[in-house]
């Protein structure tokens, strides 16, 4: 694995990272987008940014137990395939 980082509000949802453009509330655009270079860096892969607000993450990564679906995932597992 490597390092997980845990964006929370830096990135809101995966596609506002990966296609350039901005959660549509933010106070200062050119901020966001220097948090995103730094997430970029801090990651030991882009899979491992880990948004805030995302549900595409309860599907990116496994829950614990079949039970837990939906509702709890595991970040020390590698990620699916998105």
């Amino acid at each position: 694995m490597g390092w997980v980082v845990l964006a929370s509000d830096a990135a809101h949802y995966l596609a506002n990272m990966t296609s350039g453009r901005p959660f549509p509330i933010v106070a200062d655009v050119m901020q966001m987008t220097a948090g995103w270079e730094r997430l970029q860096k801090l990651a030991s892969r882009p899979e491992y940014i880990v948004p805030g607000h995302d549900p595409l993450v309860m599907t990116l990564y496994s829950e614990p137990d079949p039970a837990l679906r939906g509702v709890v995932v595991r970040l020390d597992a590698e990620p699916r395939r998105g």
